[in-house]
């Protein structure tokens, strides 16, 4: 059983969440800088978050402990869980965002696609075949496994494809990378809207 606190303030939340394998903090704020602090036990994990956060200006913070003497499984999830809540808390009603998004990102001979509907509708369309099942010591399907309890805990529709590469690093960093460019433009404010951009009046 997880014990949790979720604190606000702007587009911004934090939270606390300790369980028996991981003991995580986390802060996002959506309309940053592109700083981020990250501090977990999986390098690789770090460093595309690291690129998300870069890539879609915001600013982040992790600081995260977890069971990797048995694999990196539940803090990647759990690291997944964590930023799907403060990104649905921290845009609040959604009032005056653009909602939807479209990137293509390419990173050398890999194209990585991300389309994203802030909808309140929890999915995720995933097509990706990676030519290793690991780069360095992570595991390649924990991509897959931080996507789907991103996009379920922020209550987002996600679809991530890879469209072709041989390198499975760039595939993987195209991602990263176009989910944060992809978020930026979703969560976006356009002046034009007046109120939520959907017809049933919420989001």
């Amino acid at each position: 059983m997880a014990e949790q606190d979720i604190q606000m303030g702007g587009r911004r939340a934090e939270i606390a969440r300790k369980t028996n394998e991981t003991d995580i903090r986390l802060a996002f704020n959506v309309d940053g800088e592109g700083i981020s602090e990250i501090e977990t036990d999986v390098p690789f994990f770090n460093h595309m978050l690291d690129l998300f956060t870069k890539h879609g200006l915001f600013d982040l913070r992790v600081d995260a402990k977890g069971d990797i003497e048995i694999d990196d499984h539940h803090t990647v999830e759990d690291i997944g869980i964590c930023l799907g809540q403060t990104l649905r808390e921290a845009l609040g009603d959604k009032k005056g965002i653009k909602r939807y998004a479209n990137v293509f990102v390419p990173m050398d001979e890999a194209l990585a696609q991300v389309a994203i509907d802030i909808s309140n509708r929890p999915h995720l369309e995933y097509r990706a075949q990676f030519p290793s099942a690991t780069v360095g010591s992570f595991t390649t399907e924990l991509v897959h496994e931080f996507l789907w309890k991103f996009a379920l805990e922020a209550r987002i529709t996600l679809h991530v494809i890879v469209h072709y590469g041989h390198n499975t690093h760039h595939m993987v960093e195209a991602v990263f990378k176009a989910l944060g460019r992809a978020l930026d433009e979703a969560t976006s404010i356009d002046p034009r809207v007046k109120g939520v951009p959907s017809t049933k009046g919420v989001l």
